[in-house]
């Protein structure tokens, strides 16, 4: 392939390749030349054009195929634009000379069609310049274009409309006979050349005036012909024609008009057109000339048209409601009526709550003129306003409750009226069925209204005879919609509603028969109607309602239902006797029995399978019905994939509403909700906007198909065989077109059979059953009806995958290829190939293996039958479904197939799109085949994937949109396998192209595309993207509409989020964006934040009519880029004739939320973006940088927008983003006003974005919310000022009020639970600002009083800024008595909604404080979202307040200040205010332990972190106070079970700040036990006279036995904890780690932060441990504690570069001291365990602490200090043990001989301590030992010079020992020690030469040593002098030294002329006077 990429053809390397290559290699030269022209040198162009022209010329004549004769065509025009125009007409000429040849052959018609391709495209590049030449050419096109065959008419039209489009007006001469010939082919045969008519004269009209002048009615009729018999491209194609020729007849073109005088078409006409076209067309135009205001209105009156389409609707209501002129004219009005009510729902449901206006509107009444067509003669009428007005309250929910109100109230006054009894049950029933849509929900009285009303009616039914039928339906139509609120309100009613089921229905069989002698044709058609209304409930029950399906109640519910199929075996003999009337009614009855039976499980009615299959078998094989009725289901009982064979793609085009009534089957597009009442209650299919429920006759059959399939699975198999049997003979009865229907009911039912089988896992049995279905299914292959083969298909594979057994797939494969073979007909051979696809479908690649080579050999030689078109789309299809099931293992039928199909691709006229489509199923799963492969670089791997791209590009340039979109999704493939080969520079841009394109499916591919691009690549996405704005200024050459502006294609996105209803597409658009967001915002802050502004901030006022007022900023500045419109409206448009569309609500969410994730992804990459000091350094720097925080003023600006909008969508959004902004900025301070946030300009902004929300008529969850931002904003701190916080504190304050006044409140719009979250929202905003002012309050306690600054005196005004830190509190305080109560309240509620269902009965029966017992479910999560800060508050309030209020005793009246009053709140107060204040504290004491140990059992994962820590700080204020602690203290079990509780959320979740807060409890519970213990201890120690025994062995755990019982043992709790957290920081300390063979000893790391802080913690609560256990309890745990402090120690003690000691080795050593002091070790009964523990610690820390290579780090002074600990605190019998005295005296001779000076330095310190012990025979053994060392070390410090402060440290610490031991000595033994001491210190001495240079380390020493021996003198004054005297040089040196030091002294003294020299004298002269 390679070597086709040359300026020249190589027609070299093109002979050397075989022949079925050439094509392609042509192919892919002509691609690349058509990249390299546009872009190569002009010069060499020109030199190579004459060879160049030759080459392309000559392929004009090689017989190529379609893709190659474009590219051919439109290279040779190219070339000769670029280069010269010389010899242009030559090529002309010949071209046209092709033409005219009369050879007819088809081996000449690909030569003929490639000159008349080159022709369109020359004239189109060239246009005039070719002009001359343009009569001659075109009428010899004409001339052909009579005698050529379907192609090449095709071919001739669409150069026509080049050549038109090239020459424009100049053509004129022409226009004429271009149309005359033309129109002709509107009724071609050919569907290709239909569309290629009306792409040429949509061309000729822009120019030709004729055509919407006088033509017009006949092009109209034309139009209205082709239409006939048409395909979905042919509709589309003529309607664009057909409405944009109305259109411009409508508006003409102004320069049409000035040139010649015409007559503009009136609307009137064009719709009189329109008209007779639609009524007198035929069945074939009706169906789809409704595309033509669709396709058509050409897209400049697209808004118009909606426009007018509002005011029509309005006006066609209001007619409506004024017509009352005559029963004729009901039928005409009511269709009008119905589509005026449905378009008008889902506009409103659309606008959502920005309807809101729309509906206040007293001119327009909407609300008025909707309702009184509830009363319309038609029910088609009434359903219609009755859905219209569910839509309405889904949009506006606040009309919810109203709206219901009205019609009861309706209903009750106007009862005897038929029409308003049903248009207002109606009305009401949609409205119950909307509540699921709207989450704040009704009422739950209105539950018990509707029973009311229902009943009433049902009662009622029976008095009027006029009325009967309609009170029954509607009463039974209420209680079904009752049932779709949910089991919350059901449960209330079910006993009632069993009841009125039970009495429905006879209640035995003697009664069944009895009925059928009574009655006449009316009653009997109200019983079966009122049965039918009773089963349509207890469906809706049982789908609604699951919860509550209990066996009971199935049982109760299986009597009347039993009774109902009694009854169908009696129907028939009824309506014989009253008349076929009853038909439908009795049809019902059935509908709705089967409904009911397929949602209860099929063992409920086994008992009646027998009788209820007979019926099931009669519907849908049409036993007693003489129509010849179809189900609907066939299609989705096929596979998806299949649509391709049946067309059913159309489905997911935009026009699916209209091409939905061309679908065969007998009921589609007819859906309505006439059809089925119960509709407008149920839940509306996904994606559908209206429901349409299909005719009943249609119904029954689908719902009885539908039950056939779940009740299949459990039939025994004789039975099946009955069936199978059965329905062959029933086939084999039916003739014609009846035998059709009867066969799709029959297979449907079959398909769902075996999908249930499947479902079910089981078989489908036996061999003669097996055989029965085998021979259905066969028969079927060969049926000329596509849809029925295709079902066989399917069937055949899901047989295979029922029946699972190789033989029989085997033999079911053999046959289809011995069918293959030998038929030659279409039908057999498309049949059998796709049952070959289906066997492998659902058999799967291992399973049909062995088929594998046959079946691809044979459908590759089915795919190249190039006679039958189907043959080949069925082929291709099956052989797709291979490739995609057989996975890796058809890897080695690649080639061949890659092959076939790119020679299809370039052979197979563009006209066949099946083709291409299923081309493009194959080419897409041969790459998922060869997958990650298509990355190498081998020679087979890059031909196939070099193939792979030439197929993307020619489907790429097909013109069919299922081609293109299958083009996107193999290079999605593509791209995801090998993404260095997807050339993203020229995908992007077409896919660019692609998002404006009028087919969905296109635009969707395009969008998942490009979602995945931008997963990996967004920003060159994005670059690419942009490099369309620059091509769409030369668009006329560029021929690319596409409308990317600056905002890149971020905008158009987000534009097109406005534009789509496809939920798929938007989903993905949504992620698109997604991504680019997260690779891209934080480079490109402001384009982004741009981006959402303009979004954000179009006008949705209605009232900005001027849409440049609407554009001007708040501040009045008028903007320049009027983004909105560019961005919303397609470019290049006459922009004045559009209004400016504002983008959708839904839109605007998105942008709100995009905004959140910006502050987030800032949040994660840079802390600059939070600091305006740094930011605005680093904008000096770099004036690009893009940096958050100076775009503050724009975020508060954007949420403030959002948070005051009409939509209550986006103002959560708003709000939302509000609270982050306040969280994320609230600390960032203020550089140009220290002391200040930079938030605190925006008060004002946040005020006035939170104040709307506190309205009155706000919806409780936006209040909710706005409650959330209220205390995030007062807890951030930011405002300083009490005035101005006072403004938000306000709005929380007047909730307050709100909370309290109790439970009802008057006009209740929402649920009770409703309320209940908005006073939680409340009460937990205030705890958290509590929590909030508690903290600040301690903080400011803790620090030191400052002094008030007084340095200017101006009045305070400072003081006004500063506040007093704790100023918080004083706002929450005069609220505390009432918050505190209801806080309690809140938990107590909570307490009880967390219990088990078990204990349901417990619950209070009238609800708590907060919540009603119907809405216990829903009230469940708002407690759920706001315990925890309420939980912390209330620990908090306890605290401070000591537990000292009774809260009973200070209820408050609900409207009084007073305390003293004794109001009663909440009922509760009163009963409990005789309890005693230590009962009171108990019981909050419970609550509040009871509610966290509940919740940290299993806090669920949706639950924020922010829970659990509120929790534990909780638990850890409330142990601060005594009253807790004697109470946790009091009750051990409690405390086992919060330990044990707290060691389950550490395994669960443990981030190092819950661990600490878990530390903090246990330290707090452990100090709790300790104080009882010792509480206990005294007061036994006061009884001990009494009894013998010593209390300190029984008391405490582990009493006398010493055993530690697990589940009751406080310290084995804790134990396990500290174990716990000390194992997950110091993995090493586990033995089972270390003990493991594959551990190898690590280097010790030093740990986090967090870690050292928790290590610590944990082992300082060890060491307390032994503190709770009697003596003998303690040797049960010491063990293990002091195994892991000594641990601790060993891990923890690491050198660290500053000698710092980190916390854990300062803890363990504390711990160790504690042990060792501990008092027990004065107990007697377990003084020798004592002993040996401690001596085996100090073994171990001492082996711990051997020198040793591997562990070069070790800490000795660590070490060393715990040594010295032992020594010091340990009684003799440990320490003097000789083996551990000589290893205790190795480390400290190691520590002095080491070489760091700081060891040295610590070590003389112990030493010293060890020294001055005064137990004798611990100090001596060391003093022996180790004083030499020490002097030895001392000496030779005075030989070398000190190099640094700590060397002089250590050297002053050792003679501070040498001076300690001189001091202990006897008198006898001083002067030998004194004779070692003052040499050392005076060879220390420097003489005055030396002393000037020497290093300061060094003149230290000097100083020291010279002091010291001053002072050594006077106190062993004749030891001294003997020294002395022995040694006269010494004595020399010291008195040169005093000598200098007294000449340094006169000289400091003389230069401080303040103090007298004298003063020095005396102490000078006594020192001198001991020689």
């Amino acid at each position: 392939m390679e070597l086709a990429h040359s300026l020249l053809l190589n027609e070299e390397a093109l002979a050397q390749i075989t022949e079925a290559k050439r094509p392609v290699f042509i192919f892919e030269w002509l691609r690349f030349l058509d990249k390299v022209l546009v872009a190569a040198n002009k010069v060499d162009v020109k030199e190579k054009q004459k060879k160049l022209v030759e080459q392309l010329t000559d392929l004009i004549s090689s017989s190529s195929g379609p893709p190659t004769r474009k590219l051919l065509a439109k290279n040779l025009a190219t070339l000769y634009s670029i280069g010269d125009t010389f010899t242009v007409f030559q090529t002309l000429d010949k071209c046209n000379d092709i033409i005219k040849n009369k050879d007819d052959t088809s081996s000449y018609l690909p030569t003929k069609l490639a000159a008349v391709a080159c022709i369109g495209a020359f004239y189109e590049k060239m246009g005039r310049i070719l002009g001359s030449s343009f009569p001659e050419t075109v009428s010899n096109l004409l001339k052909a274009l009579k005698s050529a065959e379907s192609q090449g008419r095709t071919e001739i039209l669409l150069s026509l409309q080049k050549v038109l489009s090239g020459l424009g007006g100049a053509a004129a001469s022409c226009h004429r006979d271009i149309y005359k010939n033309a129109r002709s082919g509107l009724t071609d045969r050919s569907m290709a050349v239909r569309c290629a008519v009306g792409k040429c004269l949509l061309e000729l009209q822009k120019e030709s005036v004729f055509m919407w002048t006088t033509e017009l009615e006949n092009l109209a009729t034309l139009c209205f012909k082709a239409l006939e018999g048409s395909n979905y491209g042919v509709r589309v194609a003529v309607s664009k024609l057909l409405g944009t020729v109305m259109a411009t007849a409508l508006t003409p073109k102004q320069a049409a008009v000035m040139r010649q005088n015409v007559k503009r078409a009136t609307l009137e006409e064009v719709l009189e057109l329109l008209a007779t076209g639609f009524l007198r067309g035929g069945t074939g135009f009706l169906r789809s000339g409704g595309e033509m205001l669709k396709g058509g209105g050409s897209v400049s009156r697209e808004v118009r048209v909606g426009v007018t389409q509002l005011t029509m609707n309005e006006s066609v209501v209001n007619d409506a409601n004024n017509d009352k002129s005559g029963a004729a004219d009901v039928s005409a009005s009511q269709h009008v009526m119905v589509c005026a009510l449905q378009e008008l729902g889902s506009l409103v449901q659309s606008l959502s709550a920005t309807a809101s206006p729309l509906l206040q509107e007293p001119t327009i009444g909407l609300l008025e003129t909707v309702t009184s067509v509830l009363l319309h003669p038609s029910m088609a009428a009434r359903l219609g306003a009755a859905w219209c007005m569910r839509s309405i309250a889904v949009a506006l929910p606040y009309q919810l409750t109203p709206l219901l109100d009205s019609c009861a109230e309706r209903i009750n006054s106007l009862k005897t009226s038929p029409e308003a009894v049903t248009g207002y049950s109606f009305a009401m029933a949609a409205l119950l069925g909307s509540v699921h849509q709207c989450p704040l929900g009704i009422p739950h009285a209105k539950g018990k209204m509707v029973v009311s009303i229902a009943e009433d009616l049902l009662r009622t039914a029976s008095q009027n005879s006029r009325l009967s039928l309609q009170r029954t339906q509607a009463g039974w139509l209420l209680l079904g919609a009752l049932m779709s609120l949910g089991p919350s309100v059901v449960r209330y009613h079910l006993p009632k509603m069993l009841l009125l089921w039970r009495n429905v229905f006879p209640r035995s069989l003697k009664e069944l028969e009895a009925e059928k002698a009574r009655g006449d044709s009316f009653t009997w058609q109200v019983t079966l109607e009122g049965r039918a209304g009773a089963l349509c409930a207890m469906r809706s029950f049982v789908a609604h309602c699951p919860e509550l399906l209990t066996e009971d109640v199935i049982r109760r519910l299986m009597t009347p239902i039993e009774c109902a199929m009694l009854m169908l075996s009696h129907i028939p003999s009824v309506i014989k006797a009253y008349g076929a009337q009853l038909k439908a009614s009795a049809a019902m009855v059935r509908l709705r029995l089967y409904d009911i039976l397929a949602l209860l499980p099929p063992k409920t009615y086994e008992g009646s399978f027998n009788a209820l299959l007979r019926e099931l078998v009669a519907e849908f094989t049409l036993t007693d019905n003489s129509a010849n009725t179809t189900t609907s289901l066939l299609r989705s009982l096929c596979h998806y994939d299949d649509s391709v064979l049946l067309g059913s793609w159309l489905q997911e085009t935009d026009h699916k509403s209209i091409e939905d009534q061309l679908q065969p089957n007998s009921a589609s597009g007819s859906g309505a909700l006439e059809h089925d009442p119960s509709s407008i209650y149920l839940r509306i299919p996904v994606g559908e906007a209206v429901p349409g429920p299909l005719p009943l006759g249609v119904s029954v059959i689908d719902a009885s198909v539908a039950l056939f399939g779940v009740v299949f699975p459990h039939v025994s198999f004789k039975h099946r065989l009955q069936m199978l049997d059965h329905f062959a003979e029933c086939i084999k009865q039916a003739k014609g077109v009846r035998q059709q229907a009867v066969q799709i009911n029959i297979f449907t039912a079959v398909l769902s059979a075996l999908k249930g089988l499947a479902e079910n896992k089981s078989t489908l049995g036996p061999d003669e059953v097996r055989k029965s279905a085998l021979a259905l299914v066969m028969g079927a292959l060969d049926n000329p009806n596509p849809i029925l083969r295709c079902a066989a298909g399917e069937a055949l594979g899901r047989m295979a995958q029922v029946v699972g057994e190789a033989t029989f797939i085997a033999r079911m494969a053999q046959h289809s290829f011995d069918k293959l073979k030998s038929a030659r007909d279409v039908v057999s051979r498309t049949g059998h190939s796709l049952a070959l696809g289906c066997l492998h479908r659902y058999v799967g690649g291992i399973g049909s293996g062995q088929h594998l080579k046959t079946s691809v050999s044979i459908l590759l030689a089915l795919a190249q039958d190039g006679t039958s078109h189907e043959v080949q789309t069925w082929a291709l299809h099956s052989l797709a479904l291979i490739v995609d099931s057989s996975g890796p293992m058809y890897r080695g039928y690649v080639e061949p197939t890659l092959s076939l199909v790119l020679t299809l691709l370039l052979t197979v006229p563009p006209s066949h799109t099946e083709v291409h489509q299923c081309l493009g199923r194959c080419l897409g799963a041969l790459i998922t085949t060869v997958g990650p492969e298509l990355q190498g670089n081998g020679a087979s791997t890059s031909t196939i994937r070099s193939s792979c791209l030439v197929g993307c590009a020619i489907m790429q340039d097909h013109s069919d949109s299922l081609a293109q979109a299958a083009a996107i999704s193999c290079l999605q493939q593509l791209h995801m396998f090998a993404p260095r080969h997807v050339n993203l520079s020229s995908l992007v841009p077409s896919l660019c192209v692609h998002l404006c394109s009028s087919h969905l499916l296109l635009r969707r591919a395009a969008v998942a595309c490009l979602r995945q691009l931008a997963q990996r690549e967004a920003a060159e996405v994005c670059a690419y993207a942009m490099t369309l704005t620059r091509s769409a200024g030369n668009k006329e050459s560029s021929g690319i509409d596409v409308n990317i502006t600056e905002t890149g294609l971020e905008g158009v996105l987000f534009g097109m989020l406005d534009r789509e209803t496809d939920r798929k597409l938007c989903a993905d658009i949504h992620d698109t964006l997604g991504h680019m967001l997260s690779s891209l915002a934080v480079q490109k802050l402001s384009h982004w934040l741009k981006l959402c502004k303009d979004v954000l901030a179009a006008s949705t006022d209605a009232s900005a009519v001027d849409p440049l007022e609407a554009m001007k900023d708040e501040d009045g500045e008028k903007k320049d880029e009027m983004d909105d419109d560019i961005m919303f409206t397609s470019i290049g448009d006459d922009e004045k004739s559009k209004p400016c569309v504002a983008p959708r609500w839904a839109t605007r969410v998105y942008a709100a939320e995009c905004l959140c994730r910006i502050i987030m992804l800032c949040k994660n990459t840079d802390e600059t973006h939070f600091d305006l000091a740094k930011a605005r350094v680093l904008r000096l720097k770099n004036p690009k940088s893009e940096l958050l925080v100076l775009h503050l003023s724009d975020l508060i600006r954007m949420a403030f927008m959002a948070a005051t909008d009409h939509s209550n969508q986006l103002r959560m959004a708003g709000l939302q983003t509000l609270e982050d902004i306040i969280k994320e900025f609230a600390s960032v301070p203020e550089p140009e006003f220290p002391g200040h946030v930079i938030l605190e300009q925006y008060q004002a902004n946040v005020g006035a974005a939170l104040r709307p929300a506190f309205s009155q008529d706000t919806p409780s969850d936006i209040t909710a919310k706005a409650c959330q931002v209220c205390s995030a904003w007062i807890g951030s701190g930011v405002v300083s000022d009490l005035n101005d916080l006072r403004r938000v504190h306000n709005l929380l304050v007047s909730s307050l009020d709100k909370v309290q006044s109790g439970k009802g409140s008057l006009s209740q719009l929402y649920s009770e639970s409703a309320i209940t979250m908005e006073k939680l929202a409340v009460l937990k905003a205030w705890a958290e600002v509590y929590v909030v002012a508690m903290k600040t309050k301690k903080e400011a306690e803790a620090k030191p009083v400052t002094a008030m600054k007084n340095k200017e005196e101006d009045n305070g005004f400072d003081a006004m800024d500063e506040l007093p830190p704790d100023s918080l509190i004083t706002l929450v305080e005069p609220e505390l008595p009432i918050l505190s109560r209801l806080w309690l309240a809140a938990l107590k509620d909570y307490a009880l909604l967390t219990l088990p269902p078990e204990f349901a009965s417990q619950l209070p029966s009238d609800g708590g404080a907060f919540y009603t017992p119907e809405t216990i479910d829903s009230a469940r999560l708002h407690y759920r979202a706001s315990w925890a800060p309420i939980l912390h508050a209330v620990a908090l309030w306890l605290n401070s307040t000591g537990f000292s209020v009774p809260c009973e005793l200070t209820t408050l009246p609900v409207q009084s200040g007073h305390k003293n009053q004794s109001g009663t709140f909440l009922a509760q107060a009163s009963g409990t205010s005789t309890k005693t204040l230590q009962e009171i504290n108990t019981d909050r004491l419970q609550l509040i332990f009871g509610i966290s140990i509940e919740f940290l059992c299993s806090p669920r994962p949706e639950n924020p972190l922010e829970h659990v820590t509120s929790c534990l700080k909780a638990l850890h204020t409330l142990l601060d106070s005594p009253c807790a602690r004697t109470y946790i203290g009091e009750d051990q079990l409690l405390t086992v079970e919060l330990f044990n509780v707290l060691h389950r959320l550490l395994l669960t979740c443990g981030p190092p700040s819950v661990q600490q807060q878990v530390t903090m409890v246990i330290q707090q519970t452990i100090r709790a036990a300790q104080d009882h213990l010792q509480g206990l201890l005294k007061q036994n120690h006061d009884d001990k006279c009494a009894s013998e025994e010593d209390p300190l062995t029984t008391l405490g755990e582990g009493g006398k036995s010493g055993g530690l019982i697990p589940g009751k043992s406080v310290v084995f709790a804790a134990l396990e904890l500290l174990m716990f957290i000390l194992v997950r920081h110091l993995p090493q300390l586990n033995p089972k780690v270390t003990d493991s063979p594959s551990h190898v000893a690590s280097k010790t790391q030093s740990l986090a932060e967090e870690s050292t802080q928790l290590v610590a913690v944990s082992v300082s609560i060890l060491a307390d441990l032994p503190s709770l256990c009697s003596p003998t309890g303690s040797m049960t745990v010491l063990p293990t504690i002091l195994y892991l402090i000594t641990g601790v120690l060993r891990e923890s003690a690491v050198k660290s570069a500053d000698n710092h000691v980190s916390l854990p080795v300062s803890a363990a050593l504390q711990g160790i001291k504690t042990i060792i002091t501990s008092p027990l070790a004065k107990s007697d009964e377990i003084h020798k365990q004592w002993k040996d523990l401690i001596c085996s610690t100090l073994a171990s820390i001492l082996e711990y602490s051997k020198p040793d290579e591997s562990k070069p780090n070790v800490d000795e002074v660590s070490m060393l200090t715990a040594i010295t600990l032992f020594l010091l605190s340990a009684s003799n019998e440990v320490v003097g043990i000789s083996s551990l005295q000589n290893c205790c005296i190795e480390r400290f001779a190691s520590a002095l001989n080491s070489r760091d000076p700081w060891v040295q330095a610590k070590c003389y310190q112990l030493l010293l301590s060890v020294f001055q012990q005064s137990n004798r025979a611990l100090s001596y053994p060391y003093i022996h030992a180790l004083a030499p060392l020490v002097v030895e070390k001392l000496k030779m410090v005075g030989n070398q010079k000190l190099a640094n402060s700590a060397e002089l440290q250590a050297a002053q610490e050792g003679i501070k020992v040498l001076e300690t031991l001189v001091n202990l000595a006897g008198v006898q033994n001083r002067s030998q020690l004194l004779a070692l001491l003052v040499p050392t210190l005076i060879s220390y001495l420097l003489d005055e030469k030396t002393f000037g240079s020497a290093p300061t380390a060094s003149k230290g020493l000097h100083e020291l040593a010279l002091q010291d021996l001053m002072r050594i003198g006077p106190l062993y004054p004749s030891a001294f002098k003997a020294v002395m005297g022995a040694a006269p040089e010494l004595k020399a040196k010291l008195e040169a030294a005093i000598r200098a030091s007294q000449a340094s002294s006169r000289a400091k003294a003389a230069s401080q002329q303040a103090k007298p020299a004298v003063q020095a004298a005396p102490t000078i002269k006594l020192k001198t006077s001991f020689f």
